[in-house]
């Protein structure tokens, strides 16, 4: 998934001061050091990484468990930098937008989780997480009774068939490409709309042997392989049910219509966004919502810095306060750290995402520029801007220590020993190097940490001898323009976590070269046959031989292609108001868990 940094993907997956001093006055948090800490984080984030269990019809029957303490009433203050870029479930692929969704939208199945960070998969809409049958080509799904959408409406199969049928319409174009790319199979490889190109609005579906809804409460899928991830592909938020009746097509991003325990009863694109109660919403057919609050009032284009302050302070309705993505503003982690009444109040932990310095391959061709760059950027003044080791530790590679087959060692740019840049190797590389190619593109979110990061980059790579062009951007719609294939880029910074623990959802989404087209998260455009040749024999092993595969993969690309430059990985580190109550970190979100909140006075 997309990181959203400020959001920290958007990973979300990025809506990424004017100068030296401003990355110099973050050091007091010695956030570069690397040390002790970083490996004790390391340790924790292998917690998430253990397998996801499937949770039977009893675990997935509502109503969830009763969080500790909870009170009902009030209205939850919601603070983000950044707009909503889409409210369309089938547009969303980003950890604010995924944060959002979780109170609007329900999905076939949902991630569960409890307070030690074990996660399963439950039934959402269905009555368990699915049965699988013909060695995991075929899937079954039963709907629970009685669900209903804001409206009123009783959600059937139809309703599902619709959200899947849907997500091969052109104007879906910046969700999960999963399901729609395995329902295809390898006919529809280059182009899986083909199978589908009016994403059945024009009376034409999905062939029975690909898509069957015998009756009003079953749902099978049928695919030319097994997948055994299926039920977790479907609790990602981009497969939330978008019912039949209410769909008005691109309308629909800006005035979608809840399953959930929340509906909105107002939004201001950019600016505001306010929850209600769904009153539809039965807490019986659902295992993992609550619906505390009376509702929640998201605040867009508050900036971290203010966020954090407001947050310490705690007054007035700050008290019933919380950062959507944003986490506390580098600068200030120490007023936090410092005073024990605040830091009380801090969710933090391991996110899954690595941010990377992504290059444009159909700019930036030769393969000795992009090593020089990675070899020049400085991830300790970046980290330093991120908030220092609460923000982040050093990327020698582009798996996370959250994902299966992490390989802590791997740094074949020696990015662990040299931080802070290797200046000299990087020189030696662009000796040969005409200055025409010296010239480089960088797009950046204009947000405070897009900001900084620009600074961080220009400084680092002007050191060696590039002349960096910096190109601002708007931050909302960060992913949906660097996303664009005929963008005007040469690099970027982008930031990619694993939908479910699989390396298959960090090298296939990323790197795959059928997937490359306009809203793909192959940023930077690889399409090499070895590597695609990998991923497929990766998709068919199972998981220990698999494990083997997607290592040579992340081996052969960062050695032989190169994509992206490795910075950082991201930690998250936010903070709430004291009248918060269940406030934690959730492992799924890598995000305060949105679900379990509550306010101790209303």
């Amino acid at each position: 998934m997309k990181s959203f940094s400020s959001r920290r993907a958007q990973a979300i997956v990025v809506a990424i001061a004017a100068g030296s001093l401003a990355l110099t006055g973050c050091s007091e948090n010695k956030g570069t050091n690397t040390g002790k800490d970083s490996k004790k984080d390391q340790k924790e984030a292998s917690v998430q990484s253990k397998a996801v269990t499937y949770a039977d019809a009893a675990g997935s029957t509502g109503p969830a468990k009763d969080v500790a303490g909870a009170q009902s009433g009030g209205t939850i203050t919601v603070y983000q930098e950044a707009g909503l870029s889409h409210l369309d479930p089938g547009q969303t692929y980003v950890s604010d937008a995924g944060q959002v969704a979780n109170l609007l939208f329900r999905r076939l199945t949902q991630f569960q989780e409890d307070d030690k960070g074990n996660v399963s998969v439950a039934g959402d809409l269905a009555t368990d997480s699915g049965k699988m049958s013909d060695g995991g080509k075929t899937w079954t799904f039963t709907l629970k009774d009685g669900i209903k959408d804001a409206k009123g409406n009783v959600i059937t199969s139809a309703d599902v068939r619709h959200t899947v049928e849907r997500q091969f319409a052109k104007f879906i174009f910046d969700g999960p490409p999963y399901l729609q790319t395995w329902l295809a199979g390898d006919k529809y490889a280059k182009d899986y709309r083909k199978l589908l190109p009016g994403g059945g609005f024009d009376g034409k579906h999905l062939p029975k042997s690909v898509l069957d809804t015998p009756d009003d409460k079953t749902v099978i899928f049928h695919f030319d392989q097994a997948r055994p991830d299926l039920p977790q592909t479907l609790a990602m938020a981009g497969y939330a049910i978008v019912p039949t009746k209410d769909d008005t097509k691109e309308k629909y991003d800006k005035a979608p219509v809840a399953t959930g325990p929340y509906k909105i009863q107002s939004y201001k694109n950019g600016k505001s966004l306010v929850l209600v109660k769904n009153t539809n919403w039965d807490p019986k057919t659902d295992s993992v919502r609550h619906q505390y609050v009376d509702g929640f009032n998201f605040q867009f284009g508050v900036t971290e810095s203010t966020q954090t302050k407001r947050l310490i302070a705690d007054q007035g309705d700050d008290k019933n306060a919380i950062q959507l993505t944003g986490g506390v503003e580098a600068t200030q982690i120490q007023d936090v750290i410092k005073n024990p009444s605040v830091n009380a109040r801090v969710t933090k932990g391991y996110q899954p995402y690595v941010m990377q310095l992504t290059f444009n391959l159909d700019r930036v061709k030769d393969l000795k520029v992009r090593q020089a760059i990675t070899y020049a950027v400085n991830s300790k003044s970046l980290i330093a801007g991120e908030g220092g080791v609460y923000g982040g530790d050093v990327a020698p590679n582009y798996f996370a220590p959250t994902l299966p087959g992490y390989e802590a060692k791997y740094d074949p740019y020696g990015r662990l020993a040299t931080p802070q840049g290797n200046i000299a190797k990087a020189k030696e590389l662009l000796k040969s190097i005409p200055a025409s190619e010296k010239k480089v593109v960088f797009a950046y979110a204009n947000s405070e940490n897009g900001q900084k990061r620009k600074v961080a980059i220009e400084d680092a790579l002007t050191k060696v001898g590039f002349n960096v062009v910096s190109k601002e951007v708007d931050a909302a719609s960060y992913y949906e323009q660097i996303g664009k294939l005929d963008n005007p880029y040469d690099m970027y910074i982008s930031g990619w976590g694993q939908d479910w623990p699989s390396p298959g959802t960090v090298v296939t989404p990323v790197y795959d070269g059928s997937q490359v087209s306009d809203g793909s998260p192959n940023y930077s455009h690889v399409k090499d046959p070895k590597v695609d040749a990998l991923i497929k024999k990766a998709l068919s092993e199972q998981p220990t031989e698999a494990a083997k595969t997607w290592k040579e993969a992340q081996h052969y690309l960062m050695e032989k292609v190169l994509p992206a430059a490795p910075l950082w990985y991201t930690k998250q580190f936010q903070l709430s108001g004291s009248n918060v109550g269940g406030a934690r970190y959730g492992s799924v979100s890598s995000l305060i868990d949105i679900n379990h909140l509550f306010l101790k006075k209303s």
